[in-house]
């Protein structure tokens, strides 16, 4: 409870309590004084009836007061949103807390970007078609299936890697189902060069925006074709693995091939989500000698895709929205959380150093004060803006106390103290550097301080399973490396040092011009120096040499 509240509670207590008891004292009197003095019994009732209203308002009145200390407050509840109760309410939520976020990011390209890709899911939500998208090497034959499967060519069949440049879309009608399937081509994943990199790159993304994922390989799966099909199931895409061009092989080495392929991802792959094909066969020479061309054996990859579509199409094309908005929501909590730490590192750079110019400028005494001086309260007030905590000064300021107590219980000030001395000797030798040491050491502990309560503000003003102790000794720990140690020491010597050493030359050169102006006033009088007028070093030497030796020094500044 504030003072003021307090003493003024006092007061009113006190004045109430005399008041009852003078008035317990005195009503008998007034009593009987009113009855023998009027006469009248009515006008004495009336008027003790008058005083009782009077204490009985007053003691109202101090009830009234003292009640809300008695009753304990209510801690306020945070009006949590309702848990969605459908997939997509789920998406429309995600998607409401991405455009709040968005509107914290500064960069105005990247704000662009995230608000049409909320709008491409929406539109998404709202158009419902069933997205496949084709995914595998170049070689594997993923344009020839995706031709077959429309009937009719839309792609180079037989084209070298590389061909596919970017996703192509296609429209597929498949019977029974009533929704329309968009089935999309990928550039090949595994090609080499830096075009090659970007167009796998270009493939996984167009694979994490699937409802159903074709994996298309022409043999036994390679460890780098498996990693990223389980990467993309692990993620939750629904895939089927499509083993074509079987016709290059005998019956026998088809079975073994699926056996090892169903075997080999079958702890994310159900056995007959693994499909045998043939998207383009070879043209088979007759005995008249003429070449036939095959049809298409894709008819087991169609009616599996049908069957997959019928019974999990609302569940996928749900799950995949769902997927996508989240995805959507961690880059932009991913890209605010960056843009706000290189904030909160500018806020914690700038105090440091400016902490350090004054603290080596006067120096702190005792390690208690200099510990609390580093943690600079409105520092911790700009942090707390940065993650959209909005802290008052003497909030920040009993923070910053408790964060330089632990400081100093914790052994971090001495040692701090120890580590720059030792790097400073170590660059300067003994030059300044007992001046200089409790600045740096100010910068040292406002660093460590800084990144404390930016993992506090991370965390919604949380410190953690192991309180304060463990982030403030976990952050000491990373300014003790060597790489960093180096670095900090360069700063410090450039903002806090050399300002030191220039102050110095500065005193030193002033007090030689003081010098110069007293012996060329001395010299143009015939007066005798007293000796209180030879006040450098409390030396009376001889006036000439003095003057002499002024002037070679400052020659040589």
């Amino acid at each position: 409870m504030p003072r003021s509240r307090l003493l003024a509670l006092t007061i009113g207590i006190s004045i109430v309590l005399g008041l009852a008891i003078w008035l317990i004292s005195s009503v008998a009197g007034l009593y009987s004084q009113i009855l023998w003095a009027s006469g009248s019994p009515l006008l004495a009732n009336l008027l003790l009836l008058l005083i009782l209203i009077v204490v009985g308002v007053l003691i109202a009145v101090l009830v009234s007061y003292l009640q809300p200390l008695w009753k304990p407050k209510r801690k306020r509840r945070r009006h949590s949103p309702k848990p969605p109760q459908t997939k997509p309410e789920a998406v429309s939520q995600t998607l409401e807390a991405v455009r709040k976020q968005v509107t914290h990011i500064h960069d105005e390209v990247t704000r662009r970007v995230l608000l049409s890709r909320s709008r491409e899911i929406e539109a998404n939500v709202a158009r419902g078609d069933v997205q496949i998208v084709v995914f595998g090497t170049g070689s594997a034959g993923k344009t020839s299936l995706v031709n077959a499967l429309l009937g009719r060519v839309l792609g180079r069949v037989s084209a070298p890697m590389g061909t596919t440049q970017e996703g192509a879309t296609y429209a597929l009608k498949l019977k029974g189902l009533t929704r329309e399937v968009i089935i999309t081509d990928t550039p090949g994943i595994l090609e080499a060069g830096i075009a090659g990199t970007e167009r796998g790159e270009m493939a996984r993304r167009l694979a994490t925006e699937a409802d159903l994922l074709l994996f298309v390989v022409d043999n036994d799966i390679s460890l780098s074709e498996y990693e990223p099909l389980k990467v993309l199931a692990v993620m939750g895409k629904r895939s089927l693995l499509v083993f074509n061009k079987i016709d290059l092989y005998t019956d026998e080495d088809r079975e073994a091939i699926l056996a090892k392929l169903r075997s080999r991802v079958k702890s994310f792959i159900r056995p007959r989500d693994v499909v045998a094909a043939t998207a383009n066969p070879l043209p088979v020479e007759l005995e008249t000698g003429e070449q036939f061309s095959p049809d298409p054996d894709i008819m087991p990859l169609v009616r599996r895709i049908v069957a997959v579509l019928r019974a999990e199409g609302e569940d996928l094309i749900a799950d995949n929205i769902l997927l996508q908005s989240q995805r959507l929501g961690d880059e932009t909590r991913r890209l605010l959380e960056m843009q706000r730490r290189r904030q909160a590192e500018k806020i914690v750079d700038r105090y440091q150093w400016i902490g350090a110019v004054a603290i080596a400028c006067t120096p702190v005494p005792g390690i208690d004060l200099l510990a609390t001086a580093a943690v600079n309260a409105q520092m911790v007030v700009e942090l707390g803006k940065v993650y959209g905590c909005e802290l008052d000064m003497e909030r920040g300021r009993e923070l910053a106390l408790s964060l330089g107590k632990t400081l100093v219980s914790l052994g971090v000030v001495k040692g701090a103290i120890q580590a720059v001395a030792t790097a400073l000797q170590f660059h300067l030798g003994t030059l300044l550097v007992g001046k200089a040491v409790q600045g740096v050491t100010a910068a040292y502990l406002t660093r460590i301080a800084g990144k404390s309560f930016i993992e506090y503000f991370r965390q919604d003003g949380d410190w953690g399973d192991g309180g304060i102790t463990e982030v403030v000794k976990r952050q000491f720990q990373l300014v003790k490396k060597e790489a960093f140690m180096k670095a900090f020491v360069k700063d410090a010597i450039a903002k806090v040092v050399e300002p030191l050493q220039m102050e110095a030359r500065l005193e030193e050169d002033e007090g030689y011009e003081y010098e110069d102006e007293y012996f060329e006033e001395f010299a143009s009088s015939d007066r005798s120096p007293s000796p209180t007028d030879l006040v450098f070093d409390d030396r009376q030497e001889d006036i000439e040499d003095d003057w002499e030796t002024s002037r070679d020094r400052r020659e040589e500044w």
